[in-house]
């Protein structure tokens, strides 16, 4: 699946709920489905910077596609890093970089965030890009 459609498949799965509470609750069980990092990876430098929780996030490349895990001590991180994991994972570093993250806005999840917690969604994408960017430069 193109991360285009990924996107689009979380846009219809949130729209299925009425309220923000029911939301939330979908985000916290999405992450409980999160491919955990390795423990050897839960390190300072697989840290991101600018979240308010502890997230690790690894990323490796495998057969031309960069595989992402992670892992946060937070349950509404989790389940944020797994929607992004869920849909840049597995996908080739260009189709990353070129990626829009407009599916955020249109299922409402910034807004109903802590600006702390917002902060940190901006610092995840800006990671994924990041070891999409470095892959890229290796090819």
């Amino acid at each position: 699946m193109t991360i285009q459609e990924i996107q689009e498949e979380v846009i219809d799965e949130f729209s299925m709920f009425d309220d923000w509470d029911d939301r939330f609750q979908y985000v916290i069980d999405l992450g409980k489905t999160l491919p955990l990092i390795n423990e050897e990876y839960k390190t300072d430098s697989n840290t991101i910077k600018g979240c308010q929780s502890k997230v690790w996030l690894h990323a490796e490349m495998q057969n031309g596609n960069v595989v992402f895990t992670a892992d946060s001590d937070a349950i509404i991180t989790k389940g944020i890093i797994a929607i992004l994991i869920r849909v840049f994972s597995n996908q080739v570093p260009q189709a990353i970089l070129q990626a829009n993250t407009d599916f955020i806005d249109e299922i409402g999840l910034k807004e109903h965030l802590s600006p702390t917690r917002a902060n940190g969604l901006v610092s995840m994408i800006k990671q994924i890009k990041l070891y999409a960017l470095a892959f890229e430069s290796k090819q």
